[in-house]
């Protein structure tokens, strides 16, 4: 009887021990399962997290207005296949040219310079540039949508038509421009003081301020990110389906940064709403402005020009005393004469002393960055501006408005666009000098 007793208890022991192995075993089980379910899903989320998420993440915010990394790289990445095309071009002419020491040395130097700027190494420049543009692209898109500006998806067609040089009502005879051109009576003083070999009608560009690089006239420029090196095929589709079929041959090319229809319909889309609100903002830019034209003998320093201004006022030939003296060396020959100019055109200190001055007036020697100055004015008038004149005046208007509204609204930059530049598409081995 005790044998059993004890047995029993015993029996109750090992079982409690092996209930409560058990549910220990259990919750190790649920322990690991938890564990491993968190690990599958941080990777998840890091690997979602480098696609998917990665991409709607904000690179730049303008208001709340936010840019993508997936807009961003695909812009940075079209903008270096711009580059590769403009690349292929000009080897194509350096390898025709090359051997003409007139040509060969600048070609060379600009397919270095494209190869420069598209290495690893400088491919975060021009990223940044990019975001910029892309900045800018919403400034210009708010402003539109301030002044009910839209741009229909027929104007969008029409403008892709243009572009692939495809005309389905007729190409469209060009209509002649007729360009200002600016002219001057003298009067007699004007005729005693002019140098013998004056053009007053001319434009020549003083040494002492050059003006801004000219663009084609008449025509605003237009958002980098659009296609600018050999963009759009050269070929005419006179059909629908050659239109058609350019536009794929086309997009065929840009299939590798996953550049499609939509994107470029996009781009369009916005060249056209940029170009509706550069109307508006540079609508009032006037076709003619005040100028004058004057000429002067720039000296190193002003001891020597108060000496040579006094020689001046006692009676010396200008013409004479500029040839022999002037350290400008484009225009001493010819009286130190600098043409008409307007505003914005010099040096400030140069350009203020010369808009003060009367007609045949001399000022004192006037310091600038070059050395010092004697100034006389031969004319001042209000001009017609020429075409080119008349389009950079718009152009700097534009850019001075954009970077006002860059100053006065929002706008974030997130380090995160620093980590996400692309450095593909690369240059082909085999062209790399």
């Amino acid at each position: 009887m005790a044998k059993e007793s004890t047995s029993k208890i015993v029996s109750k022991k090992h079982l409690a021990r092996l209930d409560r192995e058990n549910r220990q075993q259990r919750i190790l089980q649920i322990g690991a399962a938890i564990v491993i379910v968190l690990v599958i899903g941080i990777i998840s989320f890091g690997i979602l997290d480098q696609t998917v998420l990665l991409n709607n993440k904000a690179v730049a915010r303008v208001e709340n207005d936010k840019i993508t990394v997936a807009e961003f790289e695909k812009q940075v990445k079209f903008a270096r296949w711009q580059m590769i095309k403009q690349y292929e071009s000009t080897l194509q002419i350096y390898q025709m040219l090359g051997a003409d020491p007139n040509y060969g040395a600048s070609f060379l130097n600009n397919l270095r310079q494209i190869q420069s700027q598209l290495s690893p190494e400088n491919a975060a420049t021009q990223a940044s540039t990019v975001l910029e543009q892309l900045i800018t692209n919403r400034i210009i898109k708010h402003e539109a949508e301030k002044r009910g500006f839209t741009v229909s998806e027929a104007e969008v067609q029409e403008a892709l038509h243009t572009a692939f040089n495809y005309f389905p009502n007729g190409e469209p005879t060009p209509t002649a421009v007729p360009s200002l051109m600016a002219t001057s009576t003298l009067s007699p003083l004007q005729l005693t003081l002019a140098p013998p070999t004056a053009t007053p009608t001319a434009l020549p560009t003083p040494e002492a301020s050059e003006p801004p690089a000219e663009t084609p006239a008449n025509t605003p420029t237009t958002d980098p990110a659009l296609p600018t090196a050999t963009p759009f095929p050269t070929s005419t589709p006179y059909t629908e389906s050659g239109f058609q079929q350019a536009v794929e041959d086309y997009l065929a090319q840009l299939k590798d940064i996953g550049f499609t229809e939509s994107d470029l319909r996009q781009l369009v889309y916005n060249n056209l709403l940029h170009n509706k609100v550069y109307d508006a903002i540079t609508a009032d830019i006037s076709r003619e402005e005040e100028q004058v034209w004057a000429r002067h003998i720039l000296l190193k320093d002003e001891p020597t020009a108060q000496a040579l201004l006094k020689r001046i006022k006692n009676g010396e030939d200008w013409n004479k005393l500029a040839a022999e003296f002037s350290q400008d060396t484009s225009n001493k020959d010819k009286g130190g004469d600098l043409g008409w100019f307007g505003k914005g055109k010099m040096v400030p200190e140069f350009e203020e002393a010369a808009f003060k001055l009367d007609i045949g007036q001399i000022s004192d020697p006037v310091q600038t960055q070059f050395g010092y100055h004697i100034i006389q004015v031969l004319g001042h008038e209000v001009r017609p501006l020429t075409d080119t004149e008349y389009t950079t005046l718009r152009q700097q208007a534009f850019d001075e408005w954009v970077q006002a509204q860059k100053e006065t609204q929002k706008i974030e930059k997130y380090d995160l666009w620093m980590r996400v530049v692309p450095v593909e598409p690369t240059l082909p081995p085999d062209m790399v000098l």
